[in-house]
């Protein structure tokens, strides 16, 4: 088999080195995983790119997506990141990040925001071996339960197709094509060690 990479990176190279060294390495740090979750929310409606060449300046706009500090925030800083031209300037989605980050503090403080969202696939990734991107699906009955969860917990922006994307990129899913060298790379990965945080 000619090995390649996943039909989706590229050709920009911002886009290949998040294919080559970030997308779908398992993610286990809380905070980290929350960054994720709110990026993916950001690009509903947009194309991935958008927010990957933006995700320094939300960075800066969102404190370092520190959920504890976004927590406190209110309406004066809705309306200072609305102004901010280097982000997505969304209402409902700089409201839902804010929401979001009191619902990650709840979950954070009873299990811990990464143990949270691991147990689903029972602590370490899953492993899909898809041959062509067409075979790749969009949501699966798994991202659809834990969208559910997520929104019956208050979450927002979190549809099933949303957490899909998530689970590939924090690594919960290998879905790498079988031909892409990093789909052997991934799935070599040592395991985490969950007693040791």
């Amino acid at each position: 088999m000619r090995m390649q990479r996943c039909d989706w990176a590229g050709p920009e190279q911002i886009y290949l080195d998040y294919h080559d060294t970030d997308w779908g390495v398992p993610e286990y740090d809380s905070r980290a995983l929350w960054e994720k979750l709110i990026l993916d929310g950001f690009q509903a409606g947009l194309s991935w790119i958008t927010i990957l060449k933006k995700r320094e300046n939300f960075r800066e706009a969102f404190a370092g997506f520190d959920p504890n500090v976004i927590a406190t925030w209110g309406e004066a800083e809705v309306e200072r990141l609305l102004a901010n031209p280097g982000i997505i300037r969304h209402r409902g989605k700089i409201e839902a990040a804010i929401t979001n980050a009191r619902i990650w503090q709840e979950i954070e403080k009873k299990e811990g925001f990464d143990r949270y969202l691991w147990k689903y696939v029972g602590y370490e990734p899953l492993q899909n071996r898809f041959e062509r991107q067409s075979d790749v699906p969009a949501w699966t009955p798994l991202s659809k339960q834990i969208s559910a969860d997520l929104k019956k917990r208050g979450f927002k922006f979190c549809g099933p197709t949303i957490v899909y994307a998530f689970m590939e990129a924090v690594g919960m899913v290998n879905d790498h094509l079988t031909c892409c060298p990093r789909h052997q790379a991934v799935a070599q990965r040592p395991k985490h060690d969950w007693d040791a945080g």
